[in-house]
Order: C-alpha cells, then structure tokens, then sequence
C-alpha cells in the first residue's frame, strides 16, 4: 500500500555581494576575467598573510537582514571550516558557524493560492571558493581561484517549503530584493545567486522530519523547480517500495532532469569549525546600525504601495513596475513630465515592454529619455495623435531618434490632427462609395464590416483622424445610404 507523502524542503540561498575587493583581501571582484588573474596570497592562503574584514560587506549583509526584518546580532565572530576540496585554496573555509551576523527574518511570496511568509533561520557572511574546470574529454581538471574569497551572505531558510512553486517563488523574491538593495546583482546563470536544495518527505499528517538529501549549486529558477520534483518522486518510490534514504549530496543534470548521488553527507563534526585566529571579535554598534539603516532604499513592496497609494495605479500595474528597482524609477520621472499616471503605466506595461522583450534589453538600456516618452503621452491625451499612432509610427521612429523632440519628429512627417470636419467627412464619403457591395452586405445586418470602412478613413488620414469620430461619422453614413 502506497503511502501519501508531504515534501519538507528547505534552501540555503547564496548572494555574492558587489563589493569592489574580496571579503578578506584586496583583490578585484568581477566577473568572467581570465583564470588566475583575480588573486594574491592572501586570498590563495599563503603562510603568514593574514586576513582583514572588508567593512562594506558587513554593511551590505545588515541590508539584507534589515530588509527582511531579521535580529542583527551585536557581537560576532568567524570560524574555520575545515574541508579539503580542489578548489578550496586554503583548505578551510572562513565563516560563521555559532553567531551568524542576522537572525530570523521573514519575506512575502505571492502563490496561486494566496500569499505565504516565508521564514529564514539567519543569514550568515562567509567566503566563496574557486572553481573547477573541466574541458572537453580532457581528464585534468583545472582550477580558477578568481572567485576564491568573493563575499557572500547564506540565507538559511527554516524547513517549511512544501513545493518546487513555493521553492521557485522564494528565491525570485529574494533575487529581487538583492537588487533592490544593490548588493548582489542576482545574475544566476552567473553564479552571483544559487542554491542549495535540502529535499525530504514524511507521511502526511506526521511532524518528524525525514532523511534529508542536498542538492548542491542550483543556479537556475526553473531547475530548482525540476531538481525538486524529481527529488519527490524519487524519495517517494524508494519508501513506498520499502527501501530506505540515506542523507547525502546529489548532483542535478540539467539535460536529462534527474539527480545523482555525489558523496554521502558530511556531519558539523567533520568540518571541524574552530574559532578564527586570525580575525578579531566583529561588533555592531547601535550608531553604525542606524546609520546603515538611513541608507535603506523603498524595498519592493514599500515601492509597490508607494504606486498604489501616491499615483492611483491598480496593483496590478504595481506590481510590474516594482518588480525592478529601476523599472520603478524610470516610472516616477516620467511622472514628472506627465501627470497622465495610468497612461504611463500602460505604455511601459505595452509598447515599452515589447520593445525591451524583442531587443533583448533592461530598462536602463531603453533609448527615449523620461521626458520624450511623456512628451508621447501628452500628445495622446490632448488628442494631438491618435494613441495607434503614437504606438506604431512615433513611438519606433522616435527610438531611432532618441535626440530629437517627438513633437519635432511628428511636425516633420505632417501627423498634426490639423484636419476639419468637411474633410473628414469627405474621406467617409469615398470609403462608403468605393465599396458599394460591402454597403448592401452591412445594412443586410453584417454590422462588423464598419471595421472596414474606419479601416479605410484612417488610411486616408495617415492615422491622424480620431477612431471614436471617425466610427461615429461612418456609422452616421451607412445608416443614409
């Protein structure tokens, strides 16, 4: 008899932070350099060089558990982890073990079902290693150190994740508000953002928790989702065939969407942890405290209420125009060329976002400044352009010319809605004559080919011509004929 089971998941979040050197050494933090290039002893671990704190990396950890509303613990200290890996260049690890810097904290996801707060256990600060490289069918493996002592902040969550949607949905929120704050740039495919996956189940309506098995260095939303679901069937069938987990570390392979056994898992008495010699007791003070606390930026939903409450936006337009910081800026200057609040909205959720989609492009890379987009909306809402108009001829040709004033480009092409009701009139007129057959099919109840004559007016008016009038005018004419 096959048994229910509840899966138990819980991730442990890694950021590294955006400092301009490592958390202990001077050396460069970037991304994609030659191998190598990036290091210095003190990083490798060479004997008698001594590490230093980087002081900006504590700040950017207590910005993280402000945001998420965690104890910042006063007093703290590192410790050595103890392990022997190839890309490891010191043979420990320094960390925090006992007195991680944040403790607790909580953050909102949004489900089908409803919202769930999802709660951390702390969040400590500790050192990045290498990486190992392998080529081809070369049997060498190769070691890169540059990313050996790159800050990052692990965000352990508590054991209350029960699916691959709750899981997807945590560590989306979480890249966001790393980039809100603008201590992590979130990129994933980079290694920047990744995760471990800590999987078990238990029988429905038990509380003990099952044999935990980790997932090691999930870099993508949608395999942390996969890795997760294959995780459930496969503990799943080994129980209910009568077999037994063992806790340890498996691989996830991304092509096939199975996981793999790698080691069985190490216990806290194999690593060994130590206080570190080398580093002094780290004390927050209450004045330091408060100062990183003026620096804080709106986090994503203050920024989403702030749309709500301050422009009169639906939370649904909020909420996509806060799922970036940037996206929410942009937003806000244009506000101050414009007061036309949910046009603005419209147009950065429509035309805009196409745009950005098709070229492959973030809005800081968009070519019309703030104000020419608001000069396009005011030309709308005047009634100056039709709203088709500006969307499929101003709004591409002004992104070709981002200098230049998009009221200057519509005088140019001669799109002023300058013309008069005899002339409007006129054009309806040679729709309706040219297609006399059509004419019978409509007043014969075929009501939708009206389309077909506004169709025709606006050809003649090279979109300039108000759709609502011209539909009245149409449908004023038909009705004589």
């Amino acid at each position: 008899m096959s048994i229910t089971y509840q899966p138990v998941i819980g991730l442990e979040i890694h950021a590294q932070l955006q400092t301009n050197s490592k958390i202990f050494a001077s050396d460069p933090v970037l991304f994609g350099q030659e191998a190598n290039t990036l290091i210095s002893p003190i990083s490798l671990g060479h004997p008698g060089t001594l590490p230093k704190l980087n002081k900006k990396v504590v700040e950017y950890a207590i910005k993280m558990g402000l945001a998420l509303g965690s104890k910042i613990a006063p007093k703290q200290y590192f410790d050595r982890k103890n392990y022997f890996y190839p890309d490891l260049p010191k043979g420990y690890q320094i960390t925090q073990d006992k007195t991680p810097i944040c403790i607790g904290g909580s953050i909102v996801v949004h489900l089908k079902e409803g919202d769930k707060k999802m709660e951390f256990h702390h969040i400590h600060l500790e050192e990045d290693a290498g990486k190992s490289l392998h080529e081809g069918d070369n049997p060498f493996s190769f070691l890169d150190y540059n990313r050996a002592g790159t800050p990052l902040i692990e965000m352990v969550t508590e054991p209350t994740i029960h699916s691959s949607a709750e899981a997807f949905a945590l560590v989306s929120e979480i890249r966001k508000l790393v980039r809100y704050l603008g201590i992590c740039d979130g990129n994933m495919e980079e290694g920047s953002l990744r995760a471990d996956v800590n999987v078990s189940i238990r029988p429905v309506g038990t509380t003990t928790l099952g044999t935990k098995v980790e997932i090691k260095n999930m870099n993508s939303l949608r395999n942390i989702q996969r890795a997760i679901e294959h995780e459930i069937v496969r503990q799943t069938k080994v129980l209910n065939a009568g077999g037994s987990l063992i806790q340890e570390t498996r691989t996830f392979d991304a092509h096939t969407g199975l996981t793999h056994s790698m080691r069985v898992k190490e216990t806290m008495n194999d690593y060994r942890y130590f206080p570190e010699p080398d580093l002094a007791p780290l004390e927050i003070s209450a004045s330091w405290l408060q100062e990183i606390k003026a620096t804080m930026p709106l986090l994503p939903w203050e920024q989403e209420q702030k749309l709500v409450k301050d422009f009169g936006l639906p939370t649904y337009d909020a909420h996509f125009l806060s799922d970036t910081r940037e996206m929410a800026v942009y937003f806000e200057e244009v506000t101050t060329h414009t007061k036309a609040y949910k046009s603005i909205s419209n147009w950065l959720m429509g035309p805009v976002k196409s745009h950005l989609n098709e070229n492959n492009q973030s809005i800081t890379d968009f070519e019309l400044s703030p104000k020419h987009l608001a000069e396009i909306i005011e030309l709308v809402e005047k009634g100056t352009l039709t709203h088709n108009l500006a969307a499929h001829q101003l709004f591409p040709l002004a992104i070709e010319n981002p200098a230049k004033s998009p009221m200057k480009l519509v005088e140019e092409q001669g799109w002023l809605n300058t013309q008069s009701g005899d002339e409007l009139l006129t054009w309806v007129q040679e729709a309706i004559a040219a297609y006399p057959d059509k004419v019978k099919e409509y007043q014969k109840g075929k009501k939708g080919l009206v389309a077909l004559f506004i169709g025709e007016v606006m050809k003649k008016s090279r979109g300039t011509a108000d759709p609502k009038k011209v539909n009245q005018m149409v449908s004023e004419e038909l009705a004589k004929a």
